[in-house]
């Protein structure tokens, strides 16, 4: 080798060492900056496993995800979403880093989006209103529906018409009859009415002897039929009202108005099994269309109706029959999240050190 080309290359040693050197110092920097940058994390507020205080997020789930988080020193920036079917989106797409609240893992969900082992076992349940009576307008519509108010505008005809003759009778026969027509019409209905409504008229004077008396006694077949129709009527309509009203378990729900929650797999099961589903946000909103009689049940998540009814004595409804579609709730990412693992190794962790049954026991004390 020319003794010329030594300096060159020691130059040019020198100078590919120094490139080497400032690009890893530059992907350290870098990497360091990417550790540092706090997550978004986008929620949706279903308690107990998130709810919302002023500007600050809280639940089992928010105090869950920040465990596990803190050991892989990752700092989070809450999001909230609307509704479920938000949140999914915005995970899917990239929007947010993870989701986090009471997210079932399902087939059609593991298409779009990554999950951590889950962390909850849950299921559906179905919540009513306590001591549910029939209102007026319920009753009418009863009426309606099986034609008895078909049959009362015939007795409500027949009983204008009996006015009419009866007036006309006694103004011809009964010379103690009142002659001005408003008063003779008053005295005739009510004589009409008290036949059919307590089987018998008022006391009247009998001006044909013995057939007098056999007019007067189908008076009274008459209205005993009549009062024997209508109170039967009206009361199989009321029985009708309280069975149909009665919900126990699912089982007593296809068909009928439900509320479910937005994006949700009860608004799936209710679709799939022919409730007529009304879709909700959250959960105050559902229990509001129950209360004032929209809906006839709310099926949702069993720890979040569960959890609602702990916390609101003073609300009249009750969660009743047993859980179906038994389900689990995990932390869900976008596909390929660097996340995935490394979380899903801390979430077992939690569980095999009791840590997730402690948070639990903090929202749920003693409820099963």
């Amino acid at each position: 080798m020319k003794p010329g080309r030594h300096p060159v290359m020691a130059i040019g040693l020198v100078l590919g060492l120094f490139a080497a050197t400032a690009g890893q110092a530059q992907q350290v920097d870098s990497s360091a900056g990417a550790e540092s940058a706090p997550l978004t994390v986008g929620v949706y507020v279903s308690p107990p496993f998130v709810m919302k205080q002023d500007d600050r997020f809280t639940g089992m789930a928010i105090d869950l995800w920040e465990h596990v988080t803190e050991p892989l020193g990752l700092d989070s920036t809450y999001v909230e979403l609307d509704t479920i079917a938000d949140l999914i989106e915005a995970t899917a797409n990239g929007t947010v880093d993870a989701a986090v609240t009471n997210l079932t893992v399902t087939r059609d969900r593991v298409e779009v989006l990554d999950f951590t082992h889950p962390w909850f076992d849950a299921g559906l349940r179905v919540m009513v209103e306590e001591n549910r009576s029939s209102s007026f307008w319920d009753i009418l519509a009863g009426l309606q529906a099986s034609g008895h108010l078909t049959a009362y505008a015939w007795i409500i005809g027949i009983i204008l018409v009996a006015t009419v003759l009866l007036t006309l009778f006694d103004r011809r026969f009964d010379r103690n009859f009142p002659e001005p027509w408003h008063d003779g019409i008053a005295e005739s209905f009510y004589t009409v009415m008290s036949v059919a409504t307590t089987g018998k008229p008022p006391s009247r004077k009998n001006l044909f002897g013995w057939i007098g008396r056999v007019w007067q006694g189908l008076w009274l077949v008459c209205g005993v039929a009549v009062l024997a129709y209508v109170t039967s009527s009206v009361t199989s309509v009321m029985t009708a009202l309280t069975l149909t009203n009665q919900v126990n378990s699912v089982a007593d729900l296809p068909g009928r108005p439900v509320a479910v929650f937005s994006g949700t797999v009860a608004e799936r099961y209710a679709a799939d099994a022919g409730f007529d589903a009304r879709s909700f946000a959250h959960i105050d909103e559902a229990v509001d269309a129950l209360v004032k009689g929209r809906v006839l049940a709310v099926v949702a998540d069993a720890p979040v109706l569960e959890f609602y009814t702990y916390s609101n004595p003073s609300v009249p409804v009750a969660v009743v029959g047993a859980i179906f579609e038994p389900d689990k709730y995990a932390f869900g990412l976008p596909h390929g999240s660097p996340l995935s693992r490394p979380l899903t190794v801390e979430v077992i962790g939690a569980a095999e050190s009791g840590g997730i049954a402690e948070i639990r026991e903090r929202y749920f004390g003693d409820l099963p």
